[in-house]
């Protein structure tokens, strides 16, 4: 169980976590950092694959994030944890594969709840089917399928932010709580 106290935390996965991943999170982090809720949401990623464990973020996908002012130098792909199930509040899938692949794992009911496509909260993608969600590796690809993935991504961002609000405002009622007038500003 979580206090009001507690960050909201997010967790963005794709397949390696070398970019699509990695962008989502940065992407996230940057838009909570300038919303005021930096310390109340916690975004990180993780990979569904062992296979790029160590390995830093793709420079194609260094470049988008550079080219929008975000820094990705310290990103260390890493796989993912089973611990986080519980841990996250939220569990983003990048793609339909990770999406099945993290249903597949998931320990129980309540966590199947956590785990949503990054894409659903993109009001252009409203009523659409799961399997039109999904985000298409841009490994594959050139410098274009980065920009695609940053776009597509980028049109999430605003309702992820919005959906971490809602919760955070309801955590706070929940526990009774009193907020600084600083998160009041940030959270309303």
């Amino acid at each position: 169980m979580y206090s009001a106290s507690s960050p909201y935390r997010i967790i963005t996965v794709c397949t390696g976590n070398i970019c699509r991943s990695p962008m989502a999170e940065l992407m996230l982090t940057e838009a909570f950092d300038a919303g005021g809720l930096g310390g109340a949401v916690v975004v990180d990623s993780a990979g569904t694959t062992s296979y790029e464990v160590g390995h830093p973020i793709d420079p194609r996908a260094a470049r988008v994030l550079t080219a929008n002012r975000i820094q990705s130098g310290k990103h260390i792909a890493r796989s993912w944890r089973p611990e986080w199930f519980r841990e996250r509040d939220l569990i983003l899938a990048l793609d339909v594969d990770h999406y099945g692949w993290l249903h597949e794992a998931a320990p129980d009911s309540e966590t199947l709840g956590k785990i949503r496509m990054l894409r659903s909260f993109d009001p252009t993608a409203a009523g659409r089917s799961t399997l039109d969600l999904g985000i298409e590796d841009p490994w594959y690809g050139g410098h274009d399928d980065f920009d695609i993935t940053w776009n597509l991504i980028s049109a999430a961002v605003p309702g992820i932010v919005a959906h971490a609000r809602s919760v955070l405002a309801e955590r706070q009622q929940g526990a009774g709580q009193l907020l600084d007038p600083q998160q009041v500003r940030s959270i309303s």
